[in-house]
């Protein structure tokens, strides 16, 4: 949750009223003085009036002034959703707001290596960098350069506004993730920013075929996934549908953590769940495909993602809760395939005919 609610009247359509009439007359002093009376706003409003008001912050977002508190200001209409709003109407501004913000920090990076020494580490992300040498570095636009130098030092700011959209809805996630993962996972490469949540996001498949070979059992089956966070997830629905399905063989996961896993309600706080390892995950080269990662590193093959499952090197377990409380996940068994589709699959393996 982004802010915490508080129960006192809140006044935020008149609030919401006062800022956009203020960024609309660029006045600075104003706009000032109405951004903090939304931000006091939205946090006591009730639901109903946080859901009315999402879609009327989020569409100040592009016209806020670039080096004034654009984050805090998706912030707001991200809580919004959290209460409400509608997450596809406000996507768009939110989600547009931090890709500039990643290309701009993207961009300050390659100035500050373009302007230094090969030792000449890239600063943390903290306001208090922000000088005259700082931004005298990054070129002689000073309004440029400060712009550059906040977007490296709020981009963080930016993931509860995306995760709030991204997490709500899967045509989001198919409109825009595209569009954002790659500048995410390039800044995130520099080690300078904590955006694991927001990459885990960006990369979630939705109604996603698989084709998964069990390699004991010399079978192969066709899955459809969709909101599944990480591979723990995956793990965990992949055992329910195939073992518990009556498909392979082996312990099928306990009701409370496919539960979790898969419940349309927000997980609620942490459960002492525990969920245990059924399989090997491997790619079609025989690497292991971790249950820390993603099912988008699952490699495609033919234009189809290709998982093998093997027997587990060793028993595993883990706490059951997913990684995204509001994403629930989805494994659906579409058919499971004939021997000469799946001798078909096991050609593109390591062992190219199922065999250890």
């Amino acid at each position: 949750m982004i802010f915490n609610s508080k129960p006192e009247a809140s006044g935020l359509a008149a609030t919401v009223s006062e800022l956009e009439g203020a960024v609309a007359a660029r006045d600075g002093d104003r706009t000032g003085r109405a951004f903090d009376a939304m931000m006091n706003a939205v946090q006591s409003a009730s639901d109903a009036e946080r859901a009315l008001a999402g879609l009327r912050l989020a569409a100040l977002i592009p016209a806020f002034p670039p080096t004034g508190p654009r984050p805090m200001l998706a912030m707001a209409a991200g809580y919004c959703v959290e209460r409400g709003a509608d997450p596809a109407a406000c996507a768009e501004p939110i989600l547009d707001g931090v890709h500039r913000d990643l290309l701009a920090a993207l961009e300050f990076a390659r100035r500050w290596a373009a302007s230094g020494g090969p030792q000449d580490e890239l600063p943390e992300p903290d306001e208090k960098i922000i000088d005259d040498a700082l931004l005298a570095r990054l070129g002689d636009d000073a309004y440029e350069a400060t712009r550059l130098a906040l977007a490296w030092c709020w981009i963080e700011q930016w993931q509860p506004p995306a995760l709030a959209v991204l997490c709500r809805s899967a045509e989001v996630r198919r409109r825009h993730a595209s569009a954002l993962v790659t500048a995410c996972r390039d800044l995130a490469a520099l080690n300078r920013h904590d955006l694991k949540c927001l990459a885990y996001a960006l990369a979630v498949l939705d109604e996603e075929p698989v084709v998964v070979l069990h390699r004991p059992t010399r079978t192969g089956f066709e899955v459809r996934i969709g909101g599944i966070g990480d591979n723990f997830q995956l793990h965990t629905l992949l055992a329910h549908a195939l073992i518990g399905g009556g498909h392979v063989p082996g312990t099928p996961p306990s009701a409370e953590s496919v539960r979790l896993a898969t419940d349309p309600e927000p997980a609620r706080g942490r459960s002492e769940v525990i969920a245990a390892g059924a399989f090997e995950l491997l790619a079609p080269d025989g690497e292991r495909i971790w249950n820390e990662g993603l099912p988008d590193d699952i490699p495609v093959v033919q234009g189809r993602r290709l998982l093998v499952l093997d027997d587990p090197a060793y028993q595993r377990s883990w706490n059951a809760d997913r990684f995204f409380p509001h994403l629930p996940g989805t494994v659906e068994l579409t058919r499971v395939l004939d021997a000469d589709e799946t001798r078909a699959w096991y050609a593109h393996t390591s062992s190219g005919d199922g065999t250890r």
